[in-house]
């Protein structure tokens, strides 16, 4: 049995994900496992929760360039036909105008999708999404700046895999409109919309039957500071990003020896072997944009996680990042990476972390001069002893090579073609 037994017929992908590590240690039999693989349930187009695509998807809405429950909406329906055909004729209509993209998106804009995401529980994809997209148009965003956008919003709601929610339940609820309306003071009015109008103008006129179990207002908040929780520390001096509306509330602090794993793929066969022990920190580094290369996404360990559950003792660092299908204490986006010597690369199995989500800190119990002395002798996998070039489990050869020498860090969204 799942944390969360989904009623029948609406498996979603984290559930999918989740049942992995619950098959693995038998908490459900081969019969549930099949049961839950073919009884995926109806959706927007995409997975039936509030994932990267999901969360990009609307905050394109948010933003203005999309019409408004176009992310939502069942993509079999009626509704999505006709939209459709509007946003088409839409677009010729604003070609010949001349209307560009950076006539609708401004940094206005921009800051209206960052506190809406922060106030729905979106994927943590967000902020390299929303970070790179400002990069590209000339306006400043890091991590930092993210994190002072969305704390100051309230979270109103969340979907699955945080929530019993799925999509569908959100578009049913009264969608985006709804969201929007809920922190309404939050965003600013005059924002363009490519549908026509201003975001002030669709609120005015936004009368839908709105669910308050599942999207609340700002004086009744899930959280009352963002979805998210940057953090702070020797382990991570440039900062890292966990999802906390996902994360139980005993999880908002723990304390535990860590376990090192130098890929995904050494991490995911020693959960596939149950090796992983209550109340450990799991690190896995060497996944960061340079390290990787491409910073791959740790969803199947974390989901495995959640299925044995673990999600409610162990927590899981990493300087790669998750999927929007992850819930539980999973930290990612740690910087420095491994690989640009940041000091994740020298924590040693059963070094203990200490990691608190409400005081924003994450920390390795080393001393400062032992710290500086691991990092002197540290060795990237795969390193030749002579020439220093990266082979082993991280290979980067021609273009991923190119990639991996330009990348720029998270704080920045991980772009490379605009520096």
């Amino acid at each position: 049995m799942l944390p969360y037994e989904a009623p029948e017929g609406t498996y979603v992908t984290p559930d999918l994900k989740e049942s992995i590590g619950a098959r693995n240690v038998d908490k459900i039999n081969e019969e549930t496992f099949t049961r839950y693989k073919e009884n995926i349930c109806f959706s927007c187009g995409t997975c039936s929760m509030y994932g990267t695509a999901n969360t990009m998807g609307v905050f394109a809405e948010v933003i203005g360039i999309c019409p408004i429950d176009s992310t939502t909406m069942l993509f079999c329906s009626g509704e999505k036909h006709r939209m459709a055909r509007t946003a088409g004729e839409r677009i010729v209509a604003l070609t010949k105008e001349g209307v560009r993209f950076r006539d609708i998106v401004t940094e206005d804009s921009l800051v209206n999708g960052l506190r809406h995401v922060a106030a729905t529980g979106g994927s943590t994809n967000a902020q390299l999404h929303i970070c790179a997209l400002a990069k590209v148009m000339g306006i400043k965003m890091d991590l930092g700046r993210f994190d002072e956008i969305q704390k100051k919003v309230p979270c109103v709601a969340k979907f699955k895999p945080s929530s019993r929610y799925n999509i569908y339940d959100y578009y049913k609820a009264g969608g985006v409109g709804a969201t929007m309306k809920a922190i309404r003071e939050h965003l600013n009015p005059d924002c363009r919309l490519a549908m026509g109008g201003t975001v002030g103008d669709f609120l005015e006129h936004f009368h839908r039957p709105v669910d308050p179990e599942v999207i609340h207002t700002c004086e009744d908040p899930l959280y009352p500071d963002g979805c998210y929780a940057v953090l702070y520390g020797n382990l991570a001096p440039g900062g890292c990003l966990v999802k906390k509306s996902g994360v139980v509330p005993e999880m908002f602090h723990h304390r535990g020896p860590a376990v090192c794993f130098d890929s995904e793929d050494d991490l995911r066969k020693a959960m596939a072997d149950k090796s992983i022990q209550p109340g450990c920190v799991l690190v896995i580094r060497y996944e960061g944009p340079k390290g990787g290369p491409g910073m791959r996404e740790m969803s199947i360990p974390a989901a495995m996680l959640v299925g044995m559950g673990l999600h409610t003792s162990v927590a899981m660092i990493t300087d790669g990042r998750y999927s929007g299908a992850t819930r539980g204490p999973c930290i990612g986006h740690v910087t420095p990476e491994a690989w640009d010597g940041g000091p994740i690369a020298a924590v040693r199995d059963g070094d203990m972390i200490e990691i608190d989500i409400d005081r924003h800190t994450i920390n390795l119990e080393v001393g400062d001069e032992e710290l500086a002395e691991r990092l002197k002798h540290v060795k990237r996998p795969g390193d030749h002893p002579a020439t220093g070039s990266a082979g082993g489990d991280h290979p980067a050869t021609g273009f991923m090579a190119a990639y991996r020498s330009i990348v720029s860090g998270v704080n920045t969204g991980c772009t490379w073609l605009y520096q």
